[in-house]
């Protein structure tokens, strides 16, 4: 397979999955802010944008410890520095991390945040359980009272 094509193919991956995964996360704050007059965009979607900031400065920090090795290996064996070579390199250990750490936490958090799994804590439906538990709970209550009462 011609370096080119493994170039683009890489690059159109990592493209993608960081604009879908970073697109949604903007795409869905902005609705829930115009839906709930959401004013302090922080206090409100810290985790997911603290989480979105982290991966970004670790991907440019793995991309500057990357070169320094690239460049350095390259070197040592008479070998010519290119970005094509770089970008190769730099394209497998990024996916290798994604596929292992980034990309499973990262998604968690977005796609937590706009899909739901009935039944699964992390989920929107979870705290309509607990609601409709409590209420069941408080209507119990409500109940023995009454009848230790006698009304």
């Amino acid at each position: 397979m011609p370096d080119w094509l493994i170039i683009l193919v890489t690059a159109v991956v990592l493209v993608t999955i960081t604009a879908l995964l970073i697109g949604s996360l903007v795409v869905h704050i902005r609705r829930e802010r115009r839906t709930n007059d959401i004013r302090r965009i922080w206090a409100n979607f810290g985790l997911s944008i603290a989480f979105c900031t982290l991966f970004l400065v670790s991907w440019a920090s793995q991309g500057l410890a990357e070169w320094g090795t690239y460049r350095a290996e390259q070197q040592a064996f008479g070998e010519p520095v290119t970005a094509s070579g770089f970008f190769v390199e730099f394209s497998q250990s990024t996916l290798e991390n994604w596929q292992s750490e980034f990309l499973q936490l990262f998604s968690f958090v977005v796609l937590a945040a706009l899909l739901i799994h009935r039944g699964s804590a992390e989920s929107k439906d979870s705290g309509e359980r607990i609601e409709r538990k409590l209420d069941d709970i408080v209507r119990r209550l409500d109940d023995m009272d009454a009848v230790g009462t006698g009304r």
